[in-house]
């Protein structure tokens, strides 16, 4: 039987882990994401599986290969916390799930937006300190009035372009590689031209180290429409934020929601006593600047048809190289 150390699942997914082995895996879970601490866990184990904001890296590997693994996958779309060349050069194979339910991330993304639009965030804190006044900061347009503009329309951007649209909002997209679905749900401009028309733009683009840090930066945020919603359920790195922060305290920027976080490793899954104990100044500032700005901590993906989704597809991915020596969702440096 097929041993796999699966590390970073939670007690609430293990019977999902269960009921969806139909291969019969012997499979061992570690709550804790991989690190260097803990990927002895991994001894004995055929092949391992980990998720986003797991440390794959050269020493973890070099671990793994000494114990005669062969195969670490991931579990998620995106796998930039995989050191590719390094599994290349132990011989390691890997592989990822190239998507999972498009409605977990988009209905995310969206009701951050929503929320921002409406500026409900700003009225519940202040009704939590029993102050019932409303201030001019609470007068909103209607979605059905507005411009929602996706950058990015791939099935993530498509499906919350489609949540927008049903509600009669003007939907305009850029994506330089667009489907025949997306040309005929939204309207595609150029960059520039969406951030200048949308009262809410929302990011879907993948993360590339090294080439795309700090899209939204400062001249991103100043084509932006004047009192327009940002959201990034993307990748933390993607935003520049200084520039995030000069856009709200200018009121150039209303709002700005988030799932993502730059050093996810060091504080995704952790609790600290207080705001100056986060390992980020960064992440410190936006926590401060509630009510205009939402961080959810990377729950996007974290719906139960998501995480079906995601079990399906790894155990399927292990099944097919275990059995042809390959599989479709390979990744390679």
């Amino acid at each position: 039987m097929v041993k796999i150390t699966a590390y970073g699942v939670r007690p609430i997914e293990r019977p999902y882990f269960d009921k969806l082995n139909k291969y019969d895996f012997d499979m061992t879970y570690v709550e804790e994401l991989l690190t260097h601490d803990n990927v002895t866990a991994a001894q004995g184990a055929d092949a391992v599986l980990v998720r986003g904001n797991c440390v794959v890296d050269r020493q973890n590997l070099e671990a793994f290969a000494g114990w005669g693994i062969k195969y670490v996958f991931t579990r998620s779309v995106g796998f930039n916390h995989m050191d590719l060349q390094a599994a290349a050069d132990l011989g390691i194979e890997m592989a990822r799930v190239p998507g999972y339910s498009p409605y977990a991330v988009a209905e995310l993304a969206f009701t951050l937006g929503m929320t921002l639009f409406r500026h409900v965030n700003l009225a519940i804190s202040q009704t939590r300190q029993a102050d019932f006044t409303i201030s001019n900061a609470m007068f909103s347009k209607e979605i059905h009035t507005a411009t929602v503009g996706i950058v990015g329309i791939g099935r993530l951007g498509y499906t919350e372009a489609k949540l927008y649209k049903a509600l009669g909002a003007k939907v305009v997209a850029y994506d330089p590689y667009p489907s025949d679905a997306a040309k005929e749900l939204a309207e595609l401009v150029d960059l520039p031209t969406l951030l200048a028309q949308s009262d809410i733009v929302s990011i879907h683009v993948p993360y590339f180290p090294g080439k795309n840090e700090d899209l939204v930066n400062t001249d991103f945020i100043q084509q932006m429409k004047s009192g327009a919603v940002l959201i990034n359920t993307a990748r933390g790195e993607l935003a520049n934020v200084p520039a995030i922060l000069k856009g709200l305290e200018d009121g150039h920027l209303s709002g700005y929601g988030t799932d993502v976080v730059a050093d996810e490793v060091a504080i995704i899954g952790k609790q600290f006593a207080s705001v100056n104990e986060v390992p980020n100044q960064g992440v410190q500032d936006l926590l401060r600047a509630n009510p205009k700005v939402l961080i959810t901590p990377h729950v996007g993906s974290y719906t139960e048809p998501a995480l079906q989704d995601m079990i399906r597809i790894s155990y399927d991915n292990f099944h097919d190289i275990l059995t042809t020596g390959k599989t479709a969702n390979a990744i390679h440096a």
